[in-house]
């Protein structure tokens, strides 16, 4: 029965293999920077590893923002798959305001934690490749580090309604659209 709802409908327009891999990468990158966070602004500040650990949520975040990027670019040169017909303007119009609050948030939270570190002295980089270093503003590093500690809330917000989304057409509709997002081989009988 789950298999049915992952299976695409005949007719069903599928977003691209570029698109689709674009997705499924910055779903791992941010689901590995979500976890990274909690642990490393939790843990005592006097262990090695914490270090690390802010190293790589940074460094994860320079590439959230590359990814997002990217798939701002793809989506310019290959727009969306159109919806069905029978989709309901509510849905249509929740979907377009969740992509596009997505698309900000992981735009806002990379560029306000890279201002938060660097203006407060702190490197950042791209797994060692060095990014510029602005000058040091505290005032500066706090405004962007309350940004990015509220922006978290906005992500787990509109990361859950599109989760929610995905679970209602899967489980509730059964109308074969999340294999609009996956290759043809999963979907395969």
């Amino acid at each position: 029965m789950l298999q049915q709802s992952f299976s695409s409908k005949p007719g069903l327009a599928r977003y691209n293999a570029p698109a689709q891999a674009l997705h499924w990468i910055t779903l791992v990158v941010i689901f590995t920077l979500l976890p990274l966070g909690w642990v490393m602004v939790n843990m005592d500040e006097h262990k090695p590893a914490r270090g690390t650990l802010f190293f790589v949520h940074k460094s994860f975040g320079v590439l959230a923002l590359g990814l997002i990027v990217a798939r701002l670019g793809w989506r310019a040169l290959r727009p969306a798959p159109g919806l069905p017909p029978q989709t309901a303007k509510w849905e249509i119009g929740l979907a377009h305001a969740t992509h596009a609050f997505l698309y900000l948030i992981f735009i806002v939270m990379p560029v306000s934690g890279y201002i938060t570190s660097s203006a407060g002295g702190h490197p950042v980089s791209l797994f060692g490749l060095p990014l510029p270093q602005l000058p040091k503003d505290k005032a500066l590093s706090d405004l962007a580090g309350q940004i990015h500690v509220a922006g978290q809330y906005l992500v787990y917000f509109f990361l859950g309604v599109h989760i929610l989304g995905v679970v209602w057409h899967v489980a509730v509709r059964k109308d074969g659209y999340l294999a609009r997002m996956l290759p043809e081989q999963i979907n395969a009988e």
